[in-house]
């Protein structure tokens, strides 16, 4: 994202301007990359507890995966969402900001299932991705249902619920995927 900010406004000191203008496409870039920091620097609480950690990786595309989880609770793909000041609600299949829909269930999905079969392939074995969604700033979250297909989660309590779901991997596999997850050739396709 720092990359994006900088091809987009080479000068500094503009950059710094166009940081605090309203419909600035840095702003929106700045505020993403706001929203990512925080989450990993929440993330970070997991390491030392049998987690590992992966931020913005690179896929050949361009296109990049926010953060990586890899942990006795199995592997989370976690998309950052900065939604300063909003209202967020997330029913089973649909996120909406302030009443607007969102493609973020879709979009998360999406990458959950790319990052599987990439780690899949590379470890010689299924290694199943579940998708998150950290949200950041919301004035409010409501999540409703049972049994999401992604976890909405607010930033602060993104270690504590994937630090307290049940243990699916042993701490010899957490290892072998992250490993893999760590290559770049992995992501390379």
């Amino acid at each position: 994202m720092r990359r994006k900010i900088q091809e987009l406004q080479p000068n500094p000191v503009l950059r710094v301007i166009d940081r605090w203008r309203p419909d600035s496409e840095i702003r929106s870039w700045a505020d993403g990359l706001a929203g990512e920091r925080l989450t990993a620097r929440r993330l970070g609480r997991l390491r030392g507890r049998g987690w590992f950690l992966l931020h913005a990786i690179q896929w050949a595309s361009g296109a990049d995966v926010d953060h990586l989880a890899i942990g006795p609770a199995g592997v989370f793909s976690i998309n950052s969402k900065r939604h300063r000041g909003k209202s967020v609600w997330y029913g089973d299949a649909a996120i909406t900001v302030n009443g607007a829909p969102t493609r973020h269930i879709a979009a998360s999905q999406s990458e959950a299932r790319r990052v599987s079969r990439a780690l899949s392939r590379h470890c010689g074995v299924g290694v199943p991705v579940r998708p998150v969604i950290s949200v950041v700033h919301a004035s409010k979250l409501t999540v409703k249902g049972a049994n999401p297909p992604v976890l909405v989660l607010d930033v602060e309590a993104l270690g504590r619920v994937l630090s307290g779901l049940s243990p699916t991997l042993s701490t010899d596999q957490v290892a072998h995927i992250y490993g893999v997850a760590r290559r770049a050739q992995t992501w390379a396709d």
